[in-house]
């Protein structure tokens, strides 16, 4: 192992194409160091909305954990939050259920014995189950039949896998199906839609609201406002979802199938024209008109007002945060500032980020968080004065930096601004 840190620059990368991304880039072809990025998500049931808790998503939800004890540790000290302390429950796994599958006759009983046991029924009970039965082969929806006719009211799977973090399904598109799969099809409206992709809500001031409340919709609806359950099925009388993260493409395919409202993808992009151009394809396909115009302008305004004061910043950007690390830094690097470094994992989607990046800021250094060689990571050494992402805040300790990860999130022209104003809150 060498005694440096590996990074490849922005203009090597490119030139060797999205086929021939170097071994210590990739998770699958490498020993993966739990750098403090891979921390966050090395278990699908870890910080942040893991698995188990975006399966309680659903209003008046109660979750059954199925799972040896090892894995329902973390599950215990997120039942200790007010929020989620009465809607754990846990079906522990000795050897012999591990051996013999003994446990699956159990998960029935369990279930009923919740419902009846609580002053007022749940209107659904997510199951959560670990790596133990994907090696098993547990037919999930075989057994969620069983638990719904046991205790009357529905009973979906949600798969704790880590072993599939990286297949076609991982844990958290899984888990995103689990939680829209409980709506039933309802006449659709046309003044309302969804939102899908997280699960908090956007923040109140994004202006994506606005627009779309603009052009005629009434009832915008993400399932982190819903309070009840009743609301939360109100969700099947969307005329069409917006899907804002990629991992909820699967849940909007099969509200498509099932539901027949259809879907439109949007990225998160922090570059306004990207933005602007974003939200005029959108118009042209609900067949309407935004008027973005204030927002566009006052974006670029604010942002020429930052690279006046602050042009000669050299940041780092980390990729435990709420963006594409590569995108970005990109966008950092179209209003004219300097990116010297990068952490984050490159893949075929982002890899049209990387090309354009090359050529504006082909010095850039990628580090990937998963490499070993981040042990020797010296950020005395590097050339950064800010940085964004808890992971870039922590190899750059005691330099100005924002984390960029809170659970409510940020979008389009709001997202830029929010930025910005944080950024310069910081250096303040």
């Amino acid at each position: 192992m060498s005694n440096e840190a590996f990074y490849i620059t922005a203009k090597e990368l490119s030139a060797l194409g999205k086929d021939n991304i170097p071994p210590e880039l990739k998770s699958s072809e490498n020993l993966i160091y739990s750098s403090p990025a891979t921390l966050a998500f090395n278990s699908p049931g870890a910080q942040g909305f893991g698995v188990k808790r975006a399966g309680l998503a659903v209003p008046e939800s109660v979750m059954l954990l199925v799972s040896p004890g090892c894995c329902g540790r973390n599950t215990a000290a997120l039942g200790r939050d007010r929020k989620y302390a009465d809607r754990f429950y846990y079906l522990l796994q000795d050897d012999t259920d591990i051996v013999t599958g003994r446990h699956l006759s159990r998960i029935p009983e369990a279930v009923k014995e919740i419902c009846s046991s609580r002053p007022v029924p749940p209107k659904a009970v997510m199951i959560c189950i670990t790596c133990v039965d994907a090696l098993l082969g547990t037919d999930m929806d075989r057994v969620c039949r069983k638990c719904t006719e046991a205790a009357g009211v529905p009973v979906v799977p949600c798969y704790m896998y880590a072993l599939t973090r990286e297949g076609r399904l991982p844990p958290m598109a899984s888990v995103r199906r689990s939680v829209y799969s409980l709506l039933k099809k309802r006449p659709r409206k046309s003044n309302a839609c969804n939102i899908l992709g997280y699960f908090s809500p956007l923040a109140d001031d994004c202006e994506l609201y606005e627009l779309l409340q603009s052009s005629g919709v009434k009832y915008i609806r993400e399932i982190s406002r819903m309070q009840s359950f009743a609301e939360y099925e109100l969700m099947a009388e969307a005329n069409f979802n917006l899907v804002l993260n990629s991992e909820a493409r699967y849940a909007a395919q099969d509200m498509f199938k099932n539901l027949e409202i259809p879907f439109i993808e949007l990225n998160n992009l922090h570059r306004a024209d990207k933005i602007h151009a974003q939200y005029t394809a959108l118009a042209q396909a609900l067949d309407v008109r935004f008027n973005d115009e204030k927002y566009y302008s006052e974006t670029l305004e604010n942002i020429d007002n930052f690279k006046s004061k602050y042009g000669c910043l050299r940041f780092a950007v980390g990729e435990w945060l709420n963006a594409d690390s590569f995108e970005l830094a990109l966008s950092l690097a179209e209003m004219g500032l300097q990116v010297s470094e990068i952490y984050g994992t490159i893949g075929e989607s982002n890899f049209v980020y990387l090309k354009k990046l090359a050529m504006l800021s082909p010095d850039t250094r990628i580090y990937s968080n998963l490499s070993p060689t981040m042990l020797y990571y010296n950020g005395k050494a590097a050339a950064v004065d800010f940085a964004i992402g808890q992971d870039a805040m922590y190899y750059h300790a005691g330099k100005p930096g924002i984390k960029w990860n809170s659970e409510v999130r940020q979008f389009g022209y709001q997202a830029i601004n929010d930025l910005l104003s944080s950024v310069t809150e910081a250096l303040l």
